[in-house]
C-alpha cells in the first residue's frame, strides 16, 4: 500500500523535498511517529494535517494512494 506525503512551508524546508512516497503506513499516527523518526525538527513545528484534502485533527485511516498533506498552521480573519 503506497501513501503519497505533501510537504509545504517550513516542513517542506525540514525535509528537504515536496513529496515523498511510504510503504504500509495504516494511519496518521503511524505515519506522523515515521516522519518524527525520520525528521526529528517537525515534531517541533505547529501544522495541519489533511488527508485527501480533507484536514483532520484525529487518527484516520489511510489507504492505497491515499494523499496526506503537511501544511503549515494558518489562521483566517
Amino acid at each position: 500500500m503506497e501513501v503519497n506525503i505533501l510537504f509545504f512551508g517550513q516542513i517542506k524546508d525540514i525535509t528537504g523535498t515536496a513529496d515523498l512516497v511510504m510503504q504500509d503506513v495504516p494511519d496518521t499516527e503511524k505515519l506522523l511517529a515515521l516522519l518524527e523518526k525520520k525528521y526529528p525538527a517537525i515534531s517541533g513545528t505547529r501544522f495541519v494535517l489533511a488527508v485527501d484534502k480533507t484536514i483532520t485533527q484525529i487518527n484516520t485511516p489511510l489507504h492505497h494512494n491515499s494523499t496526506v498533506a503537511l501544511m503549515p498552521a494558518f489562521s483566517g480573519g
